[in-house]
């Protein structure tokens, strides 16, 4: 029997992803302190609540909702996705609802904090070499196994409703409505598949807002390249540490004309810049957080030099916990000669005067 022919199953399937969605509340908005920032105020969108604990929660229940209804996925259908981590737990955690199998295709250097979430899942974790790997291996094995390659590199920006129904751009907006500077001066936001930052711009655009979208990219990824020479789509050198963000090439949900800004950001600011937030509001975040952080820092002290008031709101992706063994790990990091305290330093000093120093 085909999935497209199961509409029973189908609807069910559906009816289960939406209570599922309607016991979560929404996640949190924080304010964090700059108080030598006079008339800046800086907001951390708190993913690390999902249910699945990140930002790829809300990508994940997209994905399974499009697959769904374009009757990709049935009751026997085989999940297949090629993740670093983060998207493969929220996938595992939604393929576990509704009985099916979920297999993630993933670099061997995986943080073994996500590897043990997937299988909590229920999920089966499919090693590859490299991270350029992922992509043909994922398409062979939903091909072997006659299941579903959930591709998020392509769908994530057409699987979002990026016109509101509570994706997490309606979400910023919605609860910064009665904060000082209602409509925020710069939105700063990393990019994996690039999803995100799409329905960001794109809801920007929409509500006919002033506010900019800044990239926070990691050093090694394309996609500040792309933006700079759109002849750039690929680069070979070796992949950041950051999992989750940054990629060595150009997805297809990457939408470069949204982005009005970026910053490629070093491996070491980002933990250290981690490590720092952490510190400063008491609870652990992940990478890609310090990648936004250290971008955040950019802008601020650019609009305090310049005398401009304004909000920033950026994205707490998921907690540090994931990262016990490795990037909150010193012998770890010293092994790959990553050394975060320069960076740490220059954090702290942001904080407390305002400004980034480089």
């Amino acid at each position: 029997m085909k999935p497209s022919s199961d509409r029973a199953w189908v609807a069910h399937a559906i009816q289960i992803i939406e209570a599922d969605f309607n016991r979560s509340s929404d996640t949190h908005l924080l304010r964090v302190p700059l108080p030598r920032a006079p008339g800046v105020e800086l907001y951390l969108k708190d993913e690390s609540t999902h249910p699945s604990g990140s930002l790829k929660h809300r990508l994940a229940r997209s994905l399974f909702l499009y697959g769904l209804c374009n009757g990709w996925i049935g009751p026997q259908t085989a999940i297949i996705e090629a993740s670093s981590g983060s998207t493969a737990v929220s996938e595992a955690y939604f393929a576990r609802m509704l009985g099916l199998r979920f297999i993630a295709v993933m670099p061997r250097w995986t943080s073994a904090e996500k590897i043990d979430q997937i299988a909590f899942y229920g999920g089966e974790s499919h090693f590859v070499d490299s991270a350029a790997e992922m992509y043909m291996e994922s398409a062979r094995l939903a091909e072997s196994l006659g299941g579903h390659y959930m591709d998020q590199f392509t769908y994530a920006e057409r699987a979002t409703d990026w016109r509101g129904n509570n994706n997490i751009a309606e979400s910023i907006f919605s609860q910064m409505a009665h904060e000082e500077h209602p409509v925020p001066a710069w939105v700063v936001v990393s990019a994996g598949t690039g999803g995100t930052s799409a329905t960001l711009g794109r809801y920007i655009r929409y509500r006919r807002l002033p506010t900019r979208l800044c990239l926070a990219d990691p050093e090694a990824s394309v996609f500040h390249r792309h933006l700079a020479d759109r002849s750039i789509c690929t680069v070979s050198e070796p992949p950041s540490v950051i999992e989750g963000i940054g990629r060595p090439r150009c997805e297809p949900s990457f939408v470069p004309e949204l982005i009005d800004r970026a910053h490629a950001v070093p491996d070491a600011a980002s933990l250290g810049a981690a490590r720092v937030l952490s510190r400063r509001i008491g609870r652990s975040c992940g990478g890609s957080t310090g990648t936004n952080l250290w971008a955040v820092a950019q802008i601020v002290s650019e609009m305090v030099r310049n005398g401009e008031q304004g909000s920033v709101v950026t994205l707490l992706c998921d907690s540090g916990e994931r990262y016990r063994s490795t990037h909150l790990d010193d012998a770890w990091l010293e092994q790959r000669g990553i050394e975060t305290r320069a960076a740490e330093s220059a954090m702290e000093r942001f904080f407390e005067t305002g400004a980034l120093d480089l």
